[in-house]
Parts: structure tokens; sequence; C-alpha cells
């Protein structure tokens, strides 16, 4: 794809991921699928790669290298060999991060090297049944005692890893008479209150365990208590726009893969005399198909850098998130259609690419949502 992104360093990376997913993952993947969730002793050897959380600085465990690269070409071994339920980018750029950039110190030493490690596991609770992006609409709350410990009640759902992890950083409000007041909450498992519901039977990413989580009367002491409790708010704002880029970058190797596999099985696939690929319509297919790819990875190539200089806002993000998540719909798409019947079939790679794929124009803010905070941001700008 003519990139000049990556450095020897992160190649280094990519090989070590690479074996860690042929020895560790790939032969247990049917049964990871059958059984609905990855067993959790693969993250504890991820966590000994230096593949989780590797931007967490030296002295609290991690490689204190900030450089979202990374992730991204975590993403692109995994879905080159279809094994697109190991959602480390997730694990490492959805709730970590709170702790990293507003925890106390305490928290720091506390969790950090565990999760680092991958001797714990951090998911973020947000989504409620009646609230997903309108945090506005949320009804878990947080009430404050006068010792200055607190109560959290409520419920969260789809929420990834809602099986395995060990703690989970929750929104919640913390002030009944402010809607948009909200606080960012540690919960760990085997708290008394809280508990794990269903696991959900989803369309995709059938090995990566989701579900409900509830809270009730689970009493929080300060070192559960993320930076200043009111101000949760401006701390999404910021931890969204890196999940943004985050999914972006998940999204793009899907389209990417999706190409490869239209290619080959084009190629090979022979109709009226001549192969699929000899016809006009599936050569200006794949010409579409490569040159959005083309695109988007630029765009999102571009805003990784930007991540890394701490120069991304959150409506570029967003930007770079819709476009890398809807070039992903189209060329999963587009590639299904030119594999006919076949597409359809489990047995073919692309099926399980397709089902996967369908959930990225929804999770880390849907499209439409997207389009609502560029279009603020746009709209806000004062005119030169």
């Amino acid at each position: 794809m003519l990139r000049h992104h990556y450095e020897p360093e992160h190649e280094q990376f990519r090989a070590a991921f690479r074996r860690f997913l042929e020895q560790q993952v790939l032969p247990h993947s049917a049964r990871f699928r059958e059984q609905g969730l990855i067993d959790r002793e693969i993250y504890t050897k991820a966590g000994e790669g230096g593949f989780l959380c590797y931007y967490v600085p030296e002295e609290y465990g991690g490689l204190g290298i900030a450089d979202l690269r990374y992730d991204q070409l975590m993403y692109e071994e995994i879905t080159q060999v279809h094994e697109t339920s190991l959602m480390i980018g997730a694990l490492n750029r959805n709730a970590p991060p709170y702790i990293v950039k507003y925890g106390s110190e305490e928290q720091k030493r506390h969790y950090l090297p565990k999760l680092a490690s991958g001797e714990m596991i951090c998911g973020i609770a947000m989504t409620e049944p009646d609230a997903g992006s309108d945090i506005g609409g949320f009804k878990t709350r947080a009430e404050r005692r006068g010792d200055g410990t607190w109560v959290l009640n409520g419920q969260k759902t789809y929420i990834s890893f809602g099986i395995v992890a060990d703690m989970f950083v929750v929104a919640a409000k913390t002030d009944p008479a402010n809607p948009r007041q909200l606080g960012l909450f540690i919960v760990e498992r085997g708290m008394e209150g809280f508990r794990s519901g269903r696991k959900l039977d989803k369309l995709g990413y059938r090995a990566q365990d989701t579900a409900e989580l509830f809270f009730d009367n689970v009493e929080l002491t300060p070192l559960h208590v993320i930076g200043d409790p009111a101000r949760g708010f401006d701390y999404m704002r910021g931890g969204l726009a890196e999940e943004r880029i985050a999914s972006a970058v998940q999204s793009l190797p899907f389209a990417v893969e999706a190409l490869r596999l239209a290619v080959d099985f084009t190629t090979q696939r022979k109709a009226f005399g001549q192969t699929v690929a000899d016809f006009q319509n599936t050569k200006f297919k794949l010409a579409e198909m490569r040159t959005e790819i083309l695109a988007a990875q630029a765009l999102a190539d571009h805003c990784v850098r930007l991540f890394n200089a701490g120069e991304l806002d959150p409506a570029t993000a967003s930007a770079c998130k819709l476009k890398c998540s809807e070039v992903q719909a189209m060329a999963v798409d587009q590639s299904l259609q030119l594999h006919g019947s076949a597409g359809f079939m489990w047995e073919y790679p692309i099926c399980q690419l397709y089902a996967d794929s369908r959930i990225s124009r929804i999770f880390a803010g849907t499209s439409e949502v997207m389009k609502i905070v560029i279009s603020k941001d746009m709209l806000q700008q004062k005119p030169r």
C-alpha cells in the first residue's frame, strides 16, 4: 500500500506478536469461538510478551512507549490471521488510559503494573440499556457519603470483556441535579453488590465475551475514584477521541484483508469460460476498493501521527473513525458479493469478516454520532 509508516523497531515488534499469535492463539481458535470467549491465560501471556498497555511508564510496569503504531500493527496481524475477536487494542485503549492520565499516584502504582502484565484485565463500562452515545441519559449513579466513600447503583450493557475482566472503569452520574456531571469509578471483580449478567450472543466477534453488568449498592473507597468525580464528562471527551482513532485503525485491516480475499477468489474462480477477475465489473469493483482503502489508510496513518504528537482533536478523530469504518463496510460487502454464494458460508474467511465488521459503525460512537461531532466542530469555528 506504498506506506512508509513503520520503523525497524515496529517490524521487530510485529514479528514477535505474529509468533505469539501462531503459538498461543491460533491453535485454539475454533475452541474459543465455540465457548464464546478467549481463555484468560491468553491475556496473561500477552502481558508477558509486552503487548498489553505498552505505553504505561516504566516505573509502573510498562514499556514507556507512547506510540499508537504498535496497536495499529497488532490489529493488522490479528486481522490477517482472522483472529479478530482477540481485541487487544480495546484492552489497551478503552479503559487503562483513564488511570494513566487522571489516576492518583496510589492508583497508578496499584493497578498499572497488573494491567501491563496481564495479571488484571480492565474493561470500560459506559453504555446502558437506554443510553449509548447520549451520556446525559445515563441512569447509573454514584452517591458520596460523609466519610468520603461512594455507593454505586445502576446497570451497564454491551460491555466488552464483561465476563473475563477483573476490573472496570465505570461512568456514573454524581449530581442528580446536573445530568451531565459524571464521575469515573473503578469497580473490581468480587466487590459486594457487583456482578456480571449473561454473556450476550452476538452477530460477530464470537470469541470475544460481551455481557451486562449490575451494581447494587457497591461501596467504593477513594482508591476507586478516578480524578475529580465532577469532571468525568471532560475526561471522557478526551478518552473517546483515543478510542475512536483506535477503532479507525482496527477497521482498516478488515478492508485490506477483504480486498486480498477478493483478489484471491476472483482470480481462481471461473465462470462462463473465464475467471471472475476477467470481467470488467470485477476489475472496476476491485479498483474502487483499492482506491478507497488507499485514501482511508493515508488519513488513518496521518491521524496516528497526530495522536502520537498530542495534536489529534476529537472532531478529526471522529472523521477518521467515520471514514475508516465506512470503507471497511464497503470493502467487506463488495468482497462477499464477489465471492457469490461461497461468501455466505462460514468456511470462507470473508463470511466471518463480514459478521465481525458490522459493529464497527456502531461501537465507539455510531457513524451518525460521528457526523454530529464533526459538523458541530465545523459550525462552532469562528469565520475568518
